[in-house]
């Protein structure tokens, strides 16, 4: 614990919170998602315990160093391009976000119900758990990354991950929210999920796409929808105000 008398430490320490929280971001939208099929008073569960196995599978991974530096070892090549047990790794994430958010995007669209609440809402529940632990490996892979190369502690990159999550357990509830109550948000937030998809498989194929374009990307076109949400709400209101004087 000498690390607590070191500010080189606590600088660390709060970099790697906002990284994390950050890096994170895509991990929140992916549960809101998800979390939003379940029945009401299934959701608050849902986020808590996904974002529990979020904060264990970094825990767990950073514990396994080792295991994680093996897998950049390359164990095949294809078409010229090295791949690695991360690469892999990558890409089967990438595919199983493409394939569940082109799900999503036709259940939205079209209107289909999903089948797997019928039984009370149980089998829903554990597949959707099931579904945010898969996710949450891949999602975890550039987070405990981030963390070795920025923090030299052990302590320091778990109290990291501790406190961002907790700081992500707040925030999922009210981002859930929002986006289940507004459709275009949530097929932004669909959209997001299959940019962030080819992101994961084009790196796991060796081509690297920074993040922080994918971030600004979304962060724009966030603020673009919520300028088109408060035009749509003044002008709305008029309109139903107008509608109840003429009833009176």
């Amino acid at each position: 614990m000498e690390w607590l008398s070191s500010p080189e430490a606590w600088v660390a320490l709060a970099t790697l919170t906002f990284l994390e929280i950050v890096l994170g971001i895509d991990n929140i939208i992916f549960i809101a998602i998800l979390v939003g099929r379940l029945p009401p008073e299934q959701r608050k569960r849902g986020r808590v315990i996904g974002l529990g196995l979020a904060m264990g599978t970094r825990i767990l991974l950073l514990l396994a160093l080792t295991w994680i530096m093996k897998l950049k070892a390359t164990l095949m090549t294809v078409f010229g391009v090295e791949l690695s047990g991360r690469d892999f790794i990558l890409i089967g994430g990438g595919l199983f976000l493409l394939a569940k958010s082109t799900l999503e995007i036709h259940h939205s669209l079209e209107g289909v119900e999903d089948t797997g609440n019928a039984a009370g809402g149980h089998a829903g529940f554990f597949s959707t758990i099931i579904q945010i632990g898969v996710l949450d490996i891949v999602f975890s892979l550039d987070s405990v990354i981030t963390a070795v190369g920025l923090a030299s502690d052990i302590e320091i990159m778990i109290a990291a991950i501790m406190i961002a999550v907790a700081v992500m357990m707040v925030a999922s509830g009210p981002i859930s929210d929002f986006v289940d109550a507004h459709p275009t948000i949530k097929m932004l937030a669909l959209s997001f999920l299959v940019l962030i998809g080819v992101a994961l498989i084009g790196e796991g194929l060796d081509f690297h796409i920074p993040k922080g374009y994918i971030y600004f990307a979304m962060a724009f076109s966030v603020a673009v929808e919520l300028l088109n949400l408060q035009l749509r709400r003044r002008t709305v209101a008029p309109i139903e105000l107008r509608k109840h004087i003429d009833d009176d």
